[in-house]
């Protein structure tokens, strides 16, 4: 079923990052998504159904977490996913198989009879995990969803998000952590109260592609307009990798003696805060 994020159509088995800074809107589109804010304006189609039709409908194809677990601290674990198996009118017996898998996937299991009140932070969003599975949803939204974890909590969150999106589920994800989208992420929207691109990683990258040439002595020797050079190694940048021979040729040319050449992509953090800078420039 189609899915439309951005005006970009999301693929099953995709992890979508909507990456901005906060306050960027990532939020904000992802209650519209979900039903719970209705669109002052635009369009969006989740796994078929527009936002703004039937919410029941939308609803049962999508789960939702939110950064803060939303859970009953006087309540079990297991009594809080009744109580929402039974918002959604699942078959109870059916949903807990499919729950006692996820409870046990994170290691939740044997602890279902505890006060949620007594559950650690990494424990708390992983018990919101499994609730927003319970339901069997086709599109699964998650906003931040390692926030505030422990590292090994965080890994925990991360290798579920990876085998949910290997069993052809949907998953966007929302985050300002670049490291966390880098790792997970195929493709992202860059938000900064507008979208500002939507690129796979790689191509975000491209962009900025830099051709390293060492060469012999110091390469202030040999910079050009537009160049950089730091010790013996020339920085220049390309509009495309099909430049590098004649930058090369034209330097051995020059009389330059070269020792490396290698090109390397600009990091993901460079191409994200140029993005970010655009949006506030007047």
């Amino acid at each position: 079923m189609r899915t439309v994020v951005c005006g970009v159509e999301v693929r099953p088995g995709e992890i979508f990052g909507l990456l901005g800074p906060n306050g960027a809107g990532k939020t904000t589109t992802v209650r519209m998504l979900t039903g719970l804010l209705a669109p002052s304006a635009g369009r969006a189609v989740v796994c078929g159904v527009e936002v703004r039709g039937d919410g029941t409908a939308l609803r049962k194809k999508v789960g939702l977490l939110t950064e803060q677990p939303g859970l009953y601290d006087r309540l079990t674990a297991r009594e809080n996913l009744t109580f929402f198996m039974r918002l959604h009118e699942l078959d109870e017996a059916a949903a807990w198989v499919r729950a006692g898998e996820y409870l046990r996937r994170f290691g939740l299991s044997g602890r279902e009879d505890e006060p949620v009140g007594g559950y650690s932070k990494g424990m708390r969003q992983k018990l919101a995990i499994v609730r927003a599975l319970l339901h069997d949803p086709e599109v699964i939204f998650l906003d931040e969803p390692t926030s505030g974890l422990d590292p090994q909590s965080a890994r925990t969150v991360r290798e579920a998000v990876s085998e949910l999106a290997g069993e052809g589920r949907t998953l966007v994800l929302c985050s300002h952590n670049l490291a966390e989208v880098e790792q997970l992420c195929t493709r992202v929207a860059v938000v900064k109260s507008t979208l500002r691109q939507v690129a796979s990683l790689a191509e975000l990258r491209r962009e900025g592609l830099t051709l390293e040439v060492r060469v012999e002595g110091s390469a202030a020797n040999w910079v050009r307009e537009g160049w950089r050079a730091e010790g013996s190694k020339l920085l220049v940048p390309l509009r495309a990798e099909e430049e590098t021979p004649e930058v090369v040729a034209s330097l051995v040319a020059a009389g330059a003696r070269i020792h490396a050449v290698s090109r390397a992509a600009r990091p993901l953090e460079e191409a994200y805060l140029e993005l970010v800078r655009e949006a506030v420039r007047p």
